[in-house]
């Protein structure tokens, strides 16, 4: 067996991995395979009580942002729609979920061989002998897939074990062509963390504990024929072996969750996560990105846990809480109508179709995956210095950008949809090292181009518009050289074609009319064109202020100062000039 490398950009810095006396083996860097002899000097060595440290992020959610999630009840996505109501499961029981997620790390290869790990190609295309299982093929370990899988660990403040292993996981499936996985059973590459939810209309985050994060590779992909193209409803099945062998780390939850909505917001937060560190893209479409979902409910007050149902088959968030919701529903009505031996251990099929969840197959007892340790790899060992330089490394993460929004003087909805999504966070510091207000950025981010942004069905990295830009244009309109209202006519034409805001409104002619004398002639034009809506504004009808501003504004084509109409105009109203 020998290391593969599987180069990439990525925003972890290199460094390097795992070492002996006689040198080291940059993880991930662009090395050329090393035989097994060479692997197991260079990687299978004693750790020291100080190698052993726990390595944590930090995972702690701040004041600051505690008393903001018990003020602010609502919460918004980035494209601007809220998100769903919390279901109770009842007043007797209470729901109790646990997650695992499969997050597919992007890598250029294999988690165990050379063949491309990229989506989309034809269907067993991307094969060699070591990932359909061919016999006396010998796997070799990807070296970024363990540096992202440790810095996604750590991500999860969890504790990076300096010495693990890979193990055999034997089961037959269909898609699994070895008839086994190369998984880690007994000591993963990190565990024992804790990430912070918080699902819409919660009075306080929910911290979830995380068991374990193990490296494992993916299985192929059984492609489901039928009118609704989904399992429950299939005619037959193809499997491509594609996906076969792709890297994955698997994150295992505590069942801490208590409804379909808190499963949803703690996926969501992964997802966040994986997609700022940049070890995958998070893409549930695509099956970059995979929940099960562990439901089961007990009386309230009680530590006991029913039975539990595990549920497969969500490709959405949203598919992900209805899914949970009915689950808990269907099992809370079998317990209050005392039918509650009909709860099964088993496995359950979402059916998005249907609304409702389906038996995929029963489970008697716990399965016996006659887990040993992998024979043709060598155990993994990381060094102090391959963890310093993940934590070194480590980006900005979606929970500290939100404290740091909100220290700022960010509302809560502000920060949460800012640190959403990562382009978008970006683009935003970008605009405040400009020197623009948070506030003015962060409004126009969050209502015209994101507007614009959904309405064109592109990402703010994929328009022309930069942050430069955008400071330019609203220091434009503190300056008073334009007004708002022009802002938002020439903002379509720089997300479009780019360029500077201020050559633009020169180019127009969009300056603003800050004049005094001019804006004086036209407000007596329109009050006297308008003689009869000025006698009932004087009679005491005072909203007709409103419809007098945007005459002059309407006269002006736009271009006059609205603060100056105001100061101007309102005397003129009363008949005091």
């Amino acid at each position: 067996m020998r290391l593969h490398p599987s180069p990439s950009p990525h925003p972890l810095r290199p460094h390097q991995g795992v070492s002996s006396p006689k040198g080291s083996i940059p993880v991930g860097g662009d090395q050329d395979h090393r035989s097994i002899e060479a692997l197991r000097r260079t990687c299978v060595m004693r750790t020291t009580p100080t190698m052993r440290a726990t390595c944590r992020s930090r995972g702690n959610v701040s004041a600051a942002i505690r008393e903001a999630w018990r003020k602010e009840k609502t919460g918004t996505r980035r494209d601007g729609t809220r998100m769903g109501t919390e279901t109770r499961a009842s007043d007797a029981y209470e729901a109790v979920v646990g997650v695992e997620t499969h997050v597919q790390l992007s890598t250029n290869t294999k988690a165990f061989c050379a063949c491309p790990a990229s989506y989309g190609a034809e269907p067993n295309a991307h094969i060699c002998p070591v990932c359909a299982g061919l016999p006396g093929a010998l796997p070799r370990a990807n070296g970024d897939a363990l540096r992202r899988a440790a810095a996604l660990g750590m991500a999860l403040g969890c504790r990076l074990n300096l010495h693990s292993r890979f193990d055999r996981k034997q089961y037959f499936y269909a898609d699994l062509p070895k008839g086994y996985q190369i998984s880690q059973h007994e000591v993963p590459i990190a565990q024992s963390g804790v990430i912070h939810v918080r699902a819409p209309g919660s009075s306080e985050p929910t911290p979830v504990r995380i068991t374990r994060a193990h490296l494992e590779e993916d299985s192929g992909k059984s492609v489901h024929d039928g009118s609704a193209g989904n399992l429950a409803h299939a005619t037959r099945s193809k499997i491509d072996l594609n996906r076969a062998g792709v890297p994955l780390v698997e994150i295992v939850s505590e069942p801490d969750l208590r409804s379909g909505l808190e499963a949803a917001e703690y996926a969501t937060e992964i997802r966040r996560i994986v997609r700022y560190l940049g070890v995958g893209n998070g893409n549930m479409q695509e099956g970059s990105l995979r929940c099960d979902v562990n439901v089961s409910v007990r009386a309230r007050g009680t530590k006991e846990l029913g039975t539990k149902v595990e549920i497969k088959n969500m490709n959405s968030f949203a598919a992900m809480q209805k899914a949970v919701d009915f689950e808990v529903k269907r099992q809370v009505e079998l317990l209050e109508n005392g039918k509650g031996d009909l709860i099964a251990q088993e496995t359950r099929l979402w059916d998005e179709s249907a609304q409702i969840t389906k038996t995929m197959r029963k489970k008697e007892g716990l399965a016996d995956y006659r887990y040993f340790p992998e024979p043709d790899l060598p155990d993994i060992v990381l060094t102090e210095e391959f963890v310093e330089g993940i934590r070194n490394g480590m980006p900005e993460l979606p929970h500290q950008k939100r404290v740091r929004y909100l220290e700022l003087g960010l509302p809560l909805a502000d920060a949460l949809a800012l640190a959403d999504d990562k382009e978008v966070s970006l683009f935003f510091d970008a605009c405040l090292k400009e020197g623009v207000a948070p506030k003015a950025a962060g409004n126009w981010i969050l209502n015209d181009i994101t507007k614009y942004l959904s309405e064109e069905k592109v990402n703010i990295e994929d328009a022309k518009l930069t942050p430069a830009a955008l400071a330019e244009m609203v220091l434009l309109i503190e300056d008073q050289v334009i007004s708002g209202k022009i802002a938002k006519e020439i903002l379509p034409t720089l997300l479009q074609k780019g360029g500077s805001p201020k050559a633009l409104v020169e180019e127009r002619g969009l300056v603003q009319i800050s004049d005094t004398g001019a804006i004086e002639d036209m407000i007596d034009e329109v009050l006297a064109a308008n003689p009869k809506q000025l006698e009932e504004f004087r009679a005491g009808r005072d909203k007709l202020q409103g419809f007098f501003v945007g005459q002059v504004m309407k006269k002006s084509q736009g271009k006059a100062n609205p603060a100056l109409i105001n100061k101007l105009l309102l005397p003129k109203l009363k008949g005091e000039k």
